[in-house]
């Protein structure tokens, strides 16, 4: 049944293995730094229009609604743009991740079922209906760390640079590797982990997809440092709305028969690596749509307070970010318009979804470049906010860091705009909005092996015909 915000939190009290620089964390929820991005995450919980009637689930979230055509997929662009509105410019993760996922197993499910008689697909449905029912939050663990990239996974020196299968009993499978950027994994009831990459004959025992609660045995987390609020006085937006992410340890987890997904198809594990990472870059597009809107209204406040919002230069560098803004909301409407249908689900355009993915790598720093020339080098170097909460020298800061506005106003836009242009969170972001959902060459990758140039050859192959020798 759906979940209130304390349901969620409740629930993650459950003893899971959990490292933050360097210690144990005994308690999630009260922890000063983690306990943020669960909060962030229980708020998905209390959006009032977060669930719909299934006709076979009843009310469940709108997530996990599979799409299966056109308006399935507009809704959920949408859902994801609105959603990132609504908490400050920043992703929700908890469910969008969890149901690119499902969506992706449900499709891979049939093709290994057919080819290989197992049973896949019915183990995805009651996995999938077991996640509705509960309204569960959801991480996904796909990245492995990979060891020598030169090498395939059954190449390398030491054998659990990519997760695998370690025993086999009758009743699961035992693994053991590491996952490695496990957004929110931390804070998650559960975690979907999928094969990362293509793979050969030798690779089959890291062929291998399955979900375990966040609290199985073996399972550890240990969670990156959040340097964009932990220690920092000046936060703003991070004070209150972050999402972590793991390096996470697999030492020989135990999963039962009915959560595994594939086990050893390997020459299948390269097409549930791309369905999952389609579905994961529209997601992408969708939710960087809406991030780019702080950033576009922080600059426009950053020009107001510093009275040039009409100089040419600060008008071209807004035309350039709302350009970055609409092609991603184009590309995700485009890649809605002309889904690919497979097995009877909606899959969006991978093409469209790849070209804005690659846009959003390339000119998110175009986007930070202009935030940082139209508001200038005072966020960089102004005062601390205990140095305006001194009464002795707010006195001069807000008289000499007054703008095209009073003192007050600029120095909370320049605050919020040092945050977004010259903080730990900027190279947070910087590095995620190149790598996140996949890097630049996977989806280039994706792109040209996908790309149909029928068009383009007929149109060379008529004009050379054309041609007499």
């Amino acid at each position: 049944m759906p979940r209130s915000a304390t349901d969620y939190i409740n629930s993650v009290r459950d003893g899971r293995v959990v490292y933050y620089r360097g210690k144990r964390v005994d308690d999630i929820t009260t922890h000063p730094i983690i306990s943020i991005a669960v909060r962030h995450a229980a708020d998905l919980f209390d959006v009032k229009d977060r669930l719909y009637d299934d006709p076979n689930y009843g009310r469940i979230s709108r997530y996990f609604k599979v799409p299966k055509n056109t308006n399935d997929l507009l809704e959920r662009h949408k859902l994801i743009y609105e959603d990132t509105l609504r908490f400050d410019g920043l992703f929700n993760i908890v469910q969008a991740i969890g149901s690119d996922a499902l969506f992706s197993l449900m499709i891979i499910a049939r093709k290994v079922d057919r080819k290989y008689g197992t049973n896949y697909y019915d183990r995805v449905m009651k996995y999938y209906e077991y996640v509705v029912k509960n309204d569960l939050a959801i991480a996904v663990a796909q990245t492995d760390v990979k060891g020598n990239r030169a090498k395939r996974p059954h190449e390398q020196e030491d054998r659990d640079m990519y997760l695998r299968v370690v025993e086999v009993r009758d009743d699961g499978i035992v693994v053991n590797g590491a996952k490695i950027h496990t957004t929110q994994g931390p804070v998650a009831n559960e975690i979907i982990v999928l094969p990362y990459r293509a793979m050969v004959e030798g690779d089959r025992d890291y062929a291998v997809a399955f979900a375990v609660p966040a609290n199985a045995k073996g399972l550890k987390f240990i969670v990156r440092p959040v340097l964009e609020y932990d220690g920092n006085p000046n936060a703003v937006n991070a004070a209150s709305r972050f999402e972590v992410e793991s390096l996470t340890i697999f030492d020989h987890v135990f999963v039962p028969w009915d959560r595994v997904f594939m086990f050893r198809e390997w020459d299948l594990a390269g097409q549930l690596a791309w369905t999952f990472a389609t579905y994961h870059r529209f997601t992408a597009i969708s939710y960087r749509a809406a991030t780019a809107n702080l950033y576009l209204g922080a600059a426009l406040y950053a020009a107001r307070a510093n009275g040039i919002e009409n100089a040419p230069h600060v008008r071209d560098w807004l035309v350039q970010m709302i350009m970055y803004k609409e092609i991603m909301r184009m590309g995700a409407m485009a890649a809605a318009l002309e889904p690919w249908i497979d097995e009877g689900i909606a899959i969006p355009n991978p093409i469209y979804t790849n070209v804005s993915k690659l846009y959003a790598n390339a000119h998110f720093i175009d986007v930070v470049h202009g935030l940082i020339d139209i508001a200038g080098g005072l966020i960089a170097t102004m005062p601390s906010h205990d140095d305006y909460a001194n009464p002795e020298e707010r006195q001069y800061i807000s008289k000499y860091l007054r703008g095209a506005v009073d003192g007050d106003t600029r120095y909370k836009v320049m605050s919020l705009v040092r945050e977004l242009g010259a903080s730990h969170l900027v190279g947070y972001l910087l590095t995620a909005m190149i790598h996140a959902e996949g890097s630049e060459a996977a989806s280039k990758i994706g792109m040209l092996r996908e790309y149909n140039y029928k068009e383009a050859e007929e149109l060379i192959n008529k004009i050379l015909s054309k041609i007499k020798l």
